[in-house]
């Protein structure tokens, strides 16, 4: 007999889905073009980095990892109702491609804290996902200096610009992600096996 403290493979797969497509959702909200450069202000970070913290590091890199597969193949799921790889042309292209990883990082994290509660608990998914937001800035920075030829402290002033915004979807999203776990506990246990 086998017992399991997580959900199983097909509820996995099932939220991967699930999260893929609620960050194309945010993606789609109006995008707001900032600076010279041009890089939009959505609410794709909000969603990529609750996907780590609700998900973890795994599900919540490949749900970020699908998104982005469905729009390089067509769909026109990124910021603007953009498609295909022509984003890859694109200044915002390193924040593009640092997705998943910004959400693993911040699953990464937020399995340290999902233990803890109360405002400790907050405190520590805040910082879950400012340390997946930091990987996503940082690789922004890197594509605006490729894509758009900016020296690193242009590209670094460029990028500041996002940070208030950011940090303030942060806050939003340890709240959202506290809710989570609180309503559905099991959902970043460890999947025990045992038999009988």
């Amino acid at each position: 007999m086998s017992t399991s403290t997580r959900p199983s493979t097909a509820t996995d797969l099932a939220l991967v889905a699930v999260f893929a497509a609620l960050i194309a959702a945010f993606s789609l909200t109006p995008a707001i073009p900032v600076g010279a450069a041009g890089v939009p202000i959505t609410l794709q970070t909000l969603a990529v980095v609750l996907a780590g913290l609700v998900l973890g590091p795994w599900r919540g890199f490949l749900a970020t990892l699908l998104y982005l597969v469905v729009g390089f193949a067509g769909l026109p799921v990124f910021a603007g109702g953009a498609a295909g790889l022509a984003v890859l042309a694109k200044p915002s292209v390193g924040y593009l491609l640092a997705f998943p990883f910004g959400a693993l990082v911040a699953g990464a994290f937020a399995k340290l804290f999902v233990g803890w509660t109360g405002a400790k608990q907050y405190l520590g998914f805040f910082l879950a996902g400012l340390a997946g937001s930091l990987v996503i800035h940082a690789a922004g920075i890197v594509g605006l200096m490729v894509v758009a030829h900016l020296s690193l402290g242009t590209a670094f002033l460029t990028d500041i610009v996002y940070w208030p915004g950011d940090i303030a979807k942060m806050f939003a999203a340890a709240a959202v992600a506290v809710a989570v776990h609180k309503a559905f506990p099991a959902l970043l246990a460890t999947r025990r096996v045992a038999t009988a």
